[in-house]
């Protein structure tokens, strides 16, 4: 489907029900994530570098109320007195527990009136008249928003200590991948980026055109076992592979391995949502911070890709020289593509979703994890911040880097081929993971 096609595919009775399935998906995981646990754990905050469960679930109503009741419906406020304890800017993560903030019952009693109203809104709602109406944005953006909060809080759950509080099972058993280990990229020029995908964030526009040197990438991401080479080589103490911040943070910080990894006996174990278990090897490597990705792809003489390279990786289809909206093609992912939604709380084993494989034959662009590259956020040419600076534009420099192709926490929403994330070079608790790139030789 290109982009022409998918403009044309926005009838009022097809958005409506797209934007009602976004917002349902979202509450439903919202309800599992701040269910699952008794009010004490939802107060209390897990790690300084998260918010407390029950802020996270009060400002996801809030935010609703702010763009769907108050922007687009221009109603008044329902509790204007506690946007400021909402708004993500004004406190950080670290302050929050101590402001008084709305408790379970109350914050699940404000969301629920607000989605309600929302969805009487969404009967009648016009999707034309304006940028932020228009194809259903407003809505899209919101169901986004919950999903990405819904990640941030499953952080938060594989962050609290305790006994295991969430279940789900686990990703189909997968052959050994036998495959290539890496795929040739074509040099050339393709399109990056979108100007048509309707409910495409700030920061995925416009679509523009980008030249690429020839280069080979990953087929799958690195693996745990892949990355205990790196360890087990004295990875962590030989100061060749990490940049001089990387090296200065590894030593300040002890870093031996990635995070919730410890050894016990000489066997590598890890614990994951409540779980010791051992390090299956044949998995993406989670929980690693740029750094890291960056020295072990030194280590094993390579690079991380650039963003422009992932993306060309992912989207390019060197049949028709266009680029499509996923690896697959343009239809949305299915459960045969890629490790999406939550649907499992791991990475499946590398090669998994020969379905979701790329035109180039590269697996597991979508999904599992997020994948580090070599490259700081930054505006596209011909960037508009939409419809407030703060989502993106504040964020532009070198203090963050690009992740790209989401992780098994991430919804399909909220996950194109297009879509950009980013975190500081330090960040491992998110569910991070890389692959490896090289020039081709000339």
């Amino acid at each position: 489907m290109t982009e022409t096609a998918l403009d044309a595919a926005t009838d009022s009775d097809t958005l409506r029900a797209r934007a009602l399935s976004g917002l349902t998906t979202a509450r439903e995981r919202t309800t599992l994530l701040t269910s699952c646990v008794e009010d004490p754990d939802l107060t209390a905050q897990h790690s300084p570098l998260m918010s407390p469960l029950v802020w996270d679930l009060a400002h996801i109503g809030n935010q609703e109320e702010l763009w769907l009741l108050r922007t687009v419906a221009g109603r008044e406020a329902m509790r204007p007195e506690i946007d400021g304890l909402y708004d993500a800017f004004e406190h950080a993560r670290s302050e929050r527990p101590s402001l008084p903030l709305l408790p379970p019952a109350e914050a699940r009693r404000y969301a629920a009136e607000v989605r309600g109203r929302v969805l009487d809104l969404l009967e009648s709602a016009r999707f034309d008249g304006s940028r932020l109406t228009e194809a259903g944005f407003a809505f899209g953006m919101i169901a986004q928003h919950e999903q990405q909060h819904d990640e941030t809080m499953l952080i938060t759950h594989q962050l609290r200590t305790g006994p295991q509080a969430l279940t789900a099972p686990d990703p189909e058993p997968a052959p050994l991948f036998t495959g290539p280990a890496e795929v040739l990229v074509p040099g050339g020029e393709f399109t990056m980026g979108t100007s048509g995908e309707p409910w495409a964030l700030d920061n995925e526009r416009p679509a523009h055109r980008r030249e690429v040197a020839p280069f080979f990438i990953d087929t799958t991401p690195v693996t745990n076992g892949a990355y205990r080479a790196f360890i087990d080589d004295g990875g962590y103490d030989d100061e060749r592979w990490w940049t001089k911040e990387g090296w200065a943070h590894v030593r300040r910080h002890g870093l031996r391995a990635p995070l919730f990894w410890h050894l016990d006996g000489g066997q590598w174990l890890r614990r994951r949502f409540g779980i010791t278990e051992v390090v299956p090897p044949d998995e993406p490597v989670l929980h690693v911070c740029w750094y890291e990705a960056d020295a072990y792809a030194r280590w094993a003489g390579r690079r991380l890709p650039t963003e422009t390279e992932w993306e060309k990786a992912a989207r390019f289809d060197p049949a028709t020289g266009g680029s499509m909206r996923y690896p697959w093609g343009d239809a949305d992912p299915g459960p045969e593509h890629a490790n999406l939604g939550q649907r499992h709380l791991r990475p499946a084993p590398a090669g998994s979703y020969p379905a979701g494989e790329s035109p180039l034959g590269v697996r597991q662009l979508i999904g599992d994890v997020w994948e580090w590259t070599a490259s700081d956020f930054l505006p596209y040419p011909g960037f508009r911040a939409f419809p407030y600076k703060e989502y993106s534009e504040v964020f532009f420099g070198p203090e963050y880097k690009v992740l790209r192709g989401g992780s098994f926490a991430v919804d399909p929403v909220a996950c194109r081929g297009t879509f950009r994330n980013w975190d500081y070079p330090i960040r491992r608790q998110i569910f991070s993971g890389f692959r490896t790139a090289r020039s081709e030789a000339v």
